[in-house]
């Protein structure tokens, strides 16, 4: 940070989890650190929107907590948690509501993530713990990504694999119904009917199994139910011709796939939320645990399952306990357990059974047994499924606390009390990535407004609730303390998660604490890679076989519906919350678009860039139309991060129903809900440059992203033009300055354009046949220090006086390189490959996850050339 406050941002080069590299939301993180209300920082405690003291909202928290378990017991009372707290954070809210208060219903939107991963390990290994490390990418021969867009969701890790490929020949396999953009770096791609991957490998283990590949000794003497694992999956998936029927891929393709794996002694299997969001997610990590285990691929450099999270700190919030099913510290709720956690925190009322998962949780609030409930960090009015319910949840609640960094939520519009808590840059304490490795995060800027860490403010609560001699704390690492002390107490091995050799570290230690795997236990080193001795978490320490039945599609699909899947983009986080904040990672997919084949496109009469309406049984949905081959047949994409701040009707919870859900993880299925999608045919469309966001209410199709100096919202609607004197279309829009405007009675539009000392303040574009100009000239002039005089003349025409190079549709959002300039470069210059394309403008020398899209322009702008 310099002195004037402003910020930049590189990657650490000595972190073994990325040595330096960042992806395109990392490289952007400084461009999410708006200040003030701009930057839509909640600033100042409120209570019913009005600003209050720490002290009044904290001990109105603390009543409302202490009256209504009062009243109706603990379970009354529940707390809803997330991936982005601090380890330190996690502690604190786990313990004040298991140890203190006296209930688990304490969840995660780890839930909605992670929650299968964990579950399938704990019975495979024993424990929640991936074996390996990042670095097993670059020593396999062979790696499987399973239900996982590495190339998007984990870049860095993308391109570490990428280079082991370049410089060793490690192979690279996706199992994926998409095309998606790892399939550009990948040897073979499995597109397999989405909810089979427990077909194909209870498949792969009758086949392991049948061509000799298994490693008796290590069956033997380390595993316990083969035979029944292996009758449940030859009942499954009994020969090749049975998976490729049921997958519905060819025989030949399967074949390939089994002989590749049987003749690799290295293989690294990766999986992520196409296998974790699923209603049997956790059979489907057994499945694949089983057949590392026949095999013996575990506990040693190059193999092994590899489970690569979701979020920042899923893992850290879990080595606390942070999921309803878990207590503390890798303990559940046996007797023993619940006894040693209670003489631990010297806790007067330890919950003694597992608390309500997530849509249980919100159910119980909807149903009206649970009657407060605190939300830190998350966003679950738009993440949860069947996120109607969920706001008519919240919005029935007695008390509703919301804690986070961001004012405007969908969440915390339905909130009580909003608590204004750190954000990044200004958080201090730990976070424990996919390999088990726990780093630290240091904060570099003073809180901004009254803005406190989570574990404070709760800390805070603690204290006037009447349990002042349990929370103590004065820094996070007085957290960290206990927390690594926990994990050590009465430990003896027995619990894979220990960190005990850190319990008794000094602050000035904890400041400068290198990046470490766990465990560590005290008298020891920190292990960076589990089971080498081929002893497991278990009971007997012996690994355990799981029998795996396929399910059928847990909902009817009706004819004519395709199967709606969720998912990220290659730029945006989650709610977009802060990632919305940055110009740059809107401009790849600037609206919400639906992916569709072209062939279930023209049967519905959809076309290219035109709008879609999607209904399915828990709502609907409006989204522009990309028509992509990379798409399944009889499949359609809606990625999952738009919000009622960001568009009119998009929010991806709504579309899919809490009815199919993991009976073991409690985690929902979020890939195969049946959807109908048809045409929307708007009378009008128009787009609106504002310095201040705006949110139409027209009750049609809008999509709102930020652009340099502003916001960018595109609408369309059903119904006569809109004219500016319908103030109610555009509640807020009140722009400064003087305005020049055009009325086309012949097209049946308007234009008009408010100009404030010589500076643009908005510009407002409608028109009734669907033609309107560019919009990139229009919104540089928001961020220009003024207009020309000469371009004044031009605004209402949409278009820059005299040629003007546009960047078109960014492709490469680290250097904001656009497909024109990209084409342009390749014309040009002669580039004829994506080495080329890096040296003359960067693009795709950063993190890499564009590189996919670079080469589609490469190719496309060379076909133009021959044609």
């Amino acid at each position: 940070m310099a002195s004037d406050g402003a910020v930049s941002v590189r990657g650490d080069a000595e972190h073994p989890a990325n040595w330096g590299r960042l992806c395109s939301k990392g490289s952007a993180l400084a461009d999410t650190l708006v200040p003030g209300e701009a930057g839509g920082r909640l600033l100042h405690p409120e209570i019913g929107g009005r600003r209050v003291t720490w002290d009044t909202a904290l001990a109105e928290v603390a009543t409302r907590f202490s009256d209504t378990i009062a009243k109706h017991g603990p379970d009354s009372v529940a707390f809803y948690v997330s991936g982005q707290l601090l380890t330190e954070d996690y502690y604190v809210a786990n313990k004040l509501m298991k140890g203190f208060i006296g209930s688990a219903n304490i969840d995660t939107n780890s839930r909605l993530c992670m929650a299968s991963s964990v579950a399938g390990h704990k019975r495979g290994l024993g424990a929640d713990a991936v074996p390996g490390t990042y670095a097993d990418f670059e020593t396999a021969k062979l790696v499987v990504l399973v239900g996982s867009n590495l190339a998007w969701c984990h870049p860095v890790l993308n391109q570490r694999l990428l280079a082991a490929k370049a410089e060793h020949g490690t192979r690279i396999v996706v199992v994926d119904p998409r095309r998606t953009a790892s399939v550009d770096g990948a040897d073979a791609h499995l597109a397999l009917q989405a909810g089979t991957d427990s077909v194909l490998f209870n498949g792969l283990l009758v086949h392991l199994h049948g061509q000799g590949r298994m490693d008796a000794a290590f069956v033997a003497d380390h595993a316990a139910g083969l035979d029944e694992a292996l009758a449940a999956a030859r009942a499954d998936a009994p020969d090749i011709a049975t998976v490729a029927l049921r997958c519905k891929i060819s025989e030949a393709e399967v074949a390939a796939f089994y002989a590749e794996v049987a003749t690799t002694e290295r293989v690294v299997t990766v999986y992520s939320q196409g296998v974790n969001q699923s209603s049997q997610g956790t059979d489907t990590v057994n499945a694949i645990l089983n057949t590392h285990f026949l095999t013996g691929r575990i506990g040693r450099p190059g193999m092994g399952p590899f489970s690569v999270t979701g979020q920042p700190n899923a893992m850290g919030g879990r080595e606390v306990g942070g999921l309803a099913n878990q207590l503390a510290a890798h303990m559940g709720f046996t007797g023993d357990e619940v006894d040693r956690v209670r003489r631990f925190w010297t806790a007067p009322r330890v919950a003694e059974k597992p608390g309500l998962k997530a849509v249980d949780l919100f159910r119980a609030i909807e149903a009206g047994t649970v009657k407060a409930v605190w939300i830190m960090a998350t966003n679950p009015a738009v993440s949860m499924p069947d996120a109607g319910r969920v706001r008519r949840a919240l919005a029935r609640c007695e008390t509703v606390v919301v804690s986070d960094c961001v004012r405007d939520t969908d969440t915390g519009r339905l909130a009580h009390i909003r608590l204004p808590a750190a954000g990044w840059s200004e958080k201090d304490g730990t976070v424990t990535n996919s390999d088990r490795t726990v780093s630290r995060q240091r904060a570099f800027r003073p809180f901004e407004g009254e803005a406190r860490p989570d574990w404070w403010i709760l800390t805070q609560v603690a204290r006037r609730m009447g349990f002042a001699d349990g929370f103590g704390y004065e820094s996070s690492a007085d957290v960290f303390r206990e927390h690594a002390a926990l994990s050590a107490f009465e430990n003896g091995g027995a619990r894979a998660f220990d960190i005990g050799a850190l319990a008794g570290i000094a602050d000035a230690e904890f400041e400068t604490l290198a990046p470490f795997p766990w465990p560590w236990r005290a008298g020891g080193q920190p292990e960076a890679r589990l089971f080498a001795e081929n002893r497991f978490f278990t009971g007997d320490g012996r690994a355990r076989f799981v029998p795996v039945t396929t399910k059928p599609m847990p909902r009817s699909v009706p004819d004519g519906a395709l199967l709606l899947n969720s998912g990220r983009l290659r730029d945006q986080w989650h709610t977009m919350t802060r990632t919305g904040l940055a110009p740059r990672l809107s401009a790849h997919a600037p609206e919400p678009c639906v992916d569709l084949h072209p062939a279930d496109a023209a049967a519905r009469g959809l076309a290219e860039g035109g709008l879609a309406r999607i209904v399915t049984a828990a709502g609907e949905a409006l989204a522009r139309v990309y028509l992509t081959d990379a798409q399944g047949e009889g499949t359609a994409f809606l990625p999952m991060h738009w919000t009622d701040r960001f568009t009119e009707a998009c929010v991806i919870g709504r579309l899919v129903d809490d009815e199919a859900v993991d009976p073991l993880s409690g985690q929902p299925d979020l890939k195969r809900m049946p959807a109908t999608i048809h045409p929307y045919r708007p009378d009008w469309t128009a787009f609106l440059l504002t310095r201040r966001p705006v949110e139409p209410a027209h009750g049609g199709y809008w999509a709102r992203r930020a652009v340099a100096g502003g916001h960018m919202i595109e609408m369309a609607g059903i119904g006569p033009v809109p004219r500016e004197a319908d103030a109610d279309w555009l509640p807020g829009f009140e722009p400064d300055g003087a305005a020049i405007e055009f009325s086309d009675t012949a097209r049946g539009g308007w234009r008009k354009a408010w100009l404030r000392d010589g500076r643009l303040e908005a510009c407002l574009f409608v028109t009734a046949d669907g033609r309107l100009p560019g919009r990139s000239w229009l919104a540089g002039l928001l961020a220009a220090d003024g207009v020309e005089d000469g371009a004044r003349g031009a605004l209402l025409a949409g278009r820059a006086p005299g040629a003007r190079a546009d960047e078109g549709r960014i492709v490469c959002s680290c250097f904001s390189v656009g497909v024109t300039r990209l084409i342009a470069a390749i014309r040009d210059g002669g580039l004829t490959s994506v080495a080329e394309v890096g040296a003359a403008l960067k693009a795709g020398t950063n993190c890499g996850s564009c590189v996919p899209e670079l080469k589609e322009v490469l190719r496309h702008a060379h076909q133009r050339e021959m044609a």
